[in-house]
């Protein structure tokens, strides 16, 4: 599995939690996204809002870090399956 550094008590860790496919949370953000890309050694990811529309090509580059929290995908957003907190 994919590691992945992210922040606890400003410092950061190794985790498995982060993979290509996982929805998550960022902050200042109520949206959910979608993990389309990972570059650990540059701290990065690429991510696109969920659900997305097939006519869409939004995706953008994200510090690892800005990631809150990692939830189940879902096409309705009420329904999250399981959470944990990153």
């Amino acid at each position: 599995m994919i590691h992945s550094k992210l922040l606890e008590n400003n410092n950061l860790i190794f985790s498995e939690n982060l993979y290509k496919g996982a929805c998550v949370k960022i902050k200042n953000s109520n949206k959910t996204f979608q993990v389309i890309g990972l570059n650990i050694g540059k701290e990065i990811c690429w991510v696109r809002e969920w659900p997305f529309a097939c006519n869409s090509k939004k995706t953008f580059a994200l510090e690892i870090s800005q990631i809150t929290l990692q939830i189940f995908c879902s096409n309705n957003s009420s329904e999250k399956l399981s959470n944990y907190e990153i």
